[in-house]
C-alpha cells in the first residue's frame, strides 16, 4: 500500500461497520497512517486504560464487568467524551450573552476534530445517544464474503504479548509459528473457530441493520467491496479524499 500521506481540509468523524473478521482493524491502521489527522478513539482501549489507571469511570465500570453486566452505554459515552475533552475537542456549552438569551446546553464539537470511533455504537440505540455528542459523518460499511472471511480466520495467527497478526495466506511470519520480532511462538486465538465465528456474524447481523438504517436516514453511509484488505483499502482512500480533502 502507498504510504503518501493526504491532508483532510474537512472534519471526518468515522465509524467502520462490518462482519468479525472483515478487516476493520486493518483498514483503521491504513488511514490512520494515510491521513495524520485522524486520531483512533477505541472505546474497548479507553475502558482497559481508566481500569488500569483507576480513574473513577474505570472503577464504575470495573464494577460492572466483575458483576457480570455490560458496561453501560452512559458509561462508554462519558468515557468518549472524557477522551474528546482531553484532546481538546469538546468544547463545554455556549453560555448566554444575555440573560433574554438561553445557552446552548450540549457541549459543542471542534470543527478540527477528525477520528476513527472503534467499538462504539455497535446498535441503533448506541448511535441515538452518540448523536448527542458526536455528529459521525461518514459510516463504512466493509463488505467480504463470508466464505473468504473464514478462509482468512482459519490462516490467522497472532502474537499475544505485541497483538501482531500473521496471515498464512497473504502475511505470513518469516519462520513459521514464529513472531518476526521476538522470536516467540504464535498462536491461535480462541474466538478464531468457525464455530464462534458463526455466533458473532449472527450477533453482528441482528444488531447492525437497524444500526445501518440509522445512518442511511442521516445520508453518511458508503458501502465498499472486496475479498481482501488490499481491494478495499484503495477504494476507501480515494472516497475520503474525494469527501473531506
Amino acid at each position: 500500500m502507498s504510504q503518501a500521506t493526504k491532508q483532510l481540509r474537512k472534519p471526518a468523524r468515522i465509524i467502520l461497520i462490518g462482519a468479525p473478521g472483515v478487516g476493520k482493524g486493518t483498514q483503521s491502521e491504513r488511514l490512520l497512517s494515510r491521513f495524520p489527522q485522524l486520531a483512533s478513539i477505541s472505546s474497548g482501549d479507553l475502558l482497559r486504560e481508566n481500569v488500569r489507571r483507576r480513574t473513577p469511570l474505570g472503577i464504575e465500570a470495573e464494577a460492572a464487568m466483575q458483576s457480570g453486566n455490560l458496561v453501560p452505554d452512559s458509561m462508554i459515552l462519558n468515557l468518549i467524551s472524557s477522551e474528546l475533552k482531553s484532546k481538546g475537542w469538546l468544547n463545554p456549552p455556549s453560555q448566554p450573552n444575555s440573560s433574554t438569551q438561553p445557552s446552548n446546553g450540549s457541549p459543542t464539537l471542534s470543527p478540527t476534530a477528525s477520528f476513527i470511533l472503534d467499538g462504539f455504537p455497535r446498535t441503533a440505540s448506541q448511535a441515538i445517544s452518540l448523536d448527542t455528542l458526536v455528529p459521525v459523518n461518514f459510516v463504512v460499511q466493509l463488505i467480504t464474503p463470508p466464505s473468504v472471511i473464514l478462509s482468512r480466520i482459519a490462516s490467522r495467527w497472532v502474537h499475544e504479548p505485541s497483538g501482531r497478526v500473521y496471515n498464512t495466506d497473504f502475511h505470513a511470519p518469516k519462520v513459521p509459528g514464529k513472531d518476526d520480532v521476538t522470536g516467540e511462538p504464535l498462536t491461535q486465538r480462541q474466538d478464531d473457530s468457525i464455530d464462534t465465528w458463526k455466533q458473532r456474524l449472527r450477533k453482528f447481523e441482528e444488531t447492525s441493520r437497524a444500526l445501518i438504517d440509522h445512518y442511511e436516514g442521516r445520508g453518511c453511509v458508503w458501502r465498499v467491496e472486496g475479498n481482501s484488505s488490499d481491494e478495499i483499502s484503495p477504494q476507501l482512500f480515494a472516497e475520503i479524499e474525494r469527501r473531506f480533502c
